[in-house]
């Protein structure tokens, strides 16, 4: 087994160690694969990744390894490395800032297989430019997951809010409004949960924002915790420790035509229909919440007291 593999990444070379070790046995992709797989991505997945801290599920030992999370920035870390020191309480985090194709390298080489970003930035990092619906299936079966992305996007376009599909590379999809970085989390959060509120009322026996899994009655959940300070959701174009090596991929909503589709429909082997097209392109701008809550007001949708 080789000791290193030297990956050319942007303006630096990153040692890859012990590059033939096997992450995904199934599949045999070797850690690396995973590094080629985030330098070949990073013209892609930089730019969603800029800026946010990150929180990284690492996998050293492979897939089938239980692995951890971990916010704080390695000691060993070089000093090219971006950082950003984040309030918690009683004290600070200091979370990796991906700024460069190299950082995704060498997190690969660290057994970083998942990367979990900030909604915020670090210089308003109360201020969040994306708010996410996480639609969370009861059962396997991807087609409730689609009638309620198809449903959540019809509401965001009743309110004129913009939209962007995602498949998790997990078990649904999330759904993605930019925003114009003028509300915190707290308001946030509480759009999302009247959104969530009013879908759930206008299709009470498919959808529910029911938190214990026992009260959801095989139900799709409406997910809208992640709209939080320091809350993280998974980041467009990470790979998910899963067999096959499936990725959290952006998608166009004419893909939710496709009949084949579901959560894994994108893998880490697919890097170059990933590069060809870019569903999010052109961005829609962010937009502002308040008056997408005014619309929700006057056209009597609201779902709390």
């Amino acid at each position: 087994m080789t000791d290193t593999l030297k990956v050319r990444a942007g303006r630096r070379t990153v040692a890859v160690s012990r590059p033939e070790k096997v992450l995904f046995p199934e599949d045999g992709i070797t850690k690396a694969d995973l590094a080629e797989y985030y330098r070949a991505v990073a013209p892609r997945m930089l730019p969603h990744l800029r800026e946010r801290p990150l929180t990284l599920e690492r996998r050293p030992g492979g897939i089938d390894d239980r692995g951890f999370f971990q916010k704080d920035v390695p000691d060993h870390f070089p000093d090219w490395v971006g950082r950003a020191e984040m309030p918690k309480e009683n004290g600070t985090v200091t979370y990796v800032l991906a700024e460069d194709a190299s950082t995704l390298v060498l997190l690969a080489d660290q057994g970083s297989v998942t990367l979990h970003r900030w909604l915020s930035k670090v210089d308003r990092p109360h201020h969040p430019d994306r708010l996410v619906f996480d639609l969370d299936p009861s059962g396997e079966g991807f087609g409730p997951v689609r009638d309620a992305a198809r449903w959540l996007r019809d509401l965001l376009d009743e309110l004129e809010l913009p939209s962007q599909l995602m498949a998790t590379g997990s078990r649904g999809l999330h759904v993605l409004v930019p925003l114009d970085r003028k509300a915190p989390y707290d308001d946030v959060r509480a759009f999302a949960a009247d959104i969530a509120g009013v879908l759930a009322a206008r299709h009470p026996d498919r959808l529910t924002t029911e938190v214990r899994k026992k009260a959801r009655e095989g139900r799709l959940y409406l997910d809208i915790q992640r709209n939080a300070y320091g809350q993280t959701a998974v980041a467009p174009y990470t790979v998910r420790p899963r067999a096959g090596a499936p990725v959290a991929a952006p998608l166009a909503w004419d893909d939710l035509d496709d009949p084949a589709l579901d959560a894994r429909a994108r893998r880490l082997a697919d890097v170059d229909l990933l590069l060809k097209e870019d569903p999010w392109s052109p961005a829609p701008r962010g937009r502002s919440l308040r008056a997408a809550a005014d619309r929700l007001r006057r056209t009597g949708l609201r779902a709390r007291p």
